[in-house]
């Protein structure tokens, strides 16, 4: 038992850890840094909408870093075919064989950088992977790597080339954040400090992907009290019968939310869920999956609205 505790606070203490060194490369965004370590623990994958330039690439090289990860980047684009990420069988004459040649999906954390640029059929073929963590080609599977963590970004709709996700690719995603402006005095530290890539190659991990797995039992066996359930709950019954909402949350909307605040609470040190690790992750996990009517949007984003409707039991 006290080995346990013992292991379970330098697993915290690791978080932690992890959370300042990303801290120090990006500037200013400490929730959204813990919203996706929290998506990568919940065991989901992460889809950032932003315009360019707002530091999406940095911060998915720098989890892959900080966390031991193999990395890769795909550069989605409109002449992007399915096999192109997923890798093909190519006869090699010496051998006399087809041999597979794995593509860059095989790696422990993708940056799927631009994923709405790409066709309809390359985003299917990505999207299926993150949900059967395999690939089937030519007859055969091939398990992907463990772990394995997508980072999805997207332009904004309105941007010139883009094919958007329809509402059940989007459901894929645990978490879908946005980094937007830094503040003044981040800004002003990033502008007068040493450039971020230079930092980046000096980070040093703080876990490895073996300890990865460990640490998603650990936040999946945070202690959730019936009446935890029962604030889910009311929050996703809400989503389905309140009149102003287009969509309701899907059961596995509600799990994600569950496996969500348990990681949240697990990063903050607690052995049970809250109801605030549920408010803090919330706006992340029903973002994309729920959405207000026009008439009832008034300024105001569906998780704000659901959060002042639905009371803590």
């Amino acid at each position: 038992m006290q080995a346990t505790a013992a292991s379970s606070v330098k697993n915290i203490a690791d978080i932690g850890t992890a959370v300042e060194r990303v801290n120090s490369i990006i500037l200013g965004k400490e929730t959204q840094v813990r919203l996706a370590l929290a998506c990568l623990l919940a065991g989901g994958h992460l889809l950032i909408e932003d315009i360019p330039g707002v530091g999406k690439t940095t911060l998915a090289q720098t989890l892959a870093r900080v966390l031991g990860l193999d990395y890769q980047r795909i550069q989605f684009t409109s002449d992007l075919l399915p096999a192109d990420i997923i890798g093909a069988s190519i006869y090699e004459k010496e051998h006399e064989q087809f041999r597979f040649h794995p593509g860059p999906l095989f790696a422990q954390l993708i940056l799927a950088d631009e994923v709405n640029r790409a066709t309809p059929k390359t985003q299917s073929a990505l999207l299926e992977a993150m949900e059967e963590q395999q690939v089937t080609v030519d007859g055969s599977t091939r398990p992907l790597p463990e772990p394995f963590f997508v980072i999805a970004t997207q332009n904004p709709n309105y941007q010139i080339g883009t094919f958007p996700l329809p509402e059940s690719q989007l459901d894929r995603f645990l978490m879908r954040i946005d980094l937007g402006y830094p503040d003044a005095a981040a800004e002003r530290a990033l502008l007068a400090g040493e450039d971020r890539r230079g930092l980046l190659h000096k980070l040093q991990p703080v876990l490895q992907a073996a300890d990865l797995p460990g640490l998603r039992q650990a936040a999946r066996n945070r202690h959730t009290a019936p009446a935890l359930f029962d604030y889910i709950q009311a929050l996703v019954q809400h989503t389905r019968t309140a009149p102003v909402f287009e969509t309701g949350l899907s059961p596995r909307g509600a799990l994600a939310l569950l496996h969500a605040a348990q990681a949240w609470a697990f990063m903050a040190g607690r052995d049970a869920v809250l109801p605030e690790d549920v408010q803090a992750v919330l706006p992340g996990v029903v973002g994309h999956r729920v959405r207000l009517k026009p008439e009832h949007e008034a300024g105001r984003d569906a998780a704000t609205q659901l959060l002042e409707a639905v009371a803590i039991p």
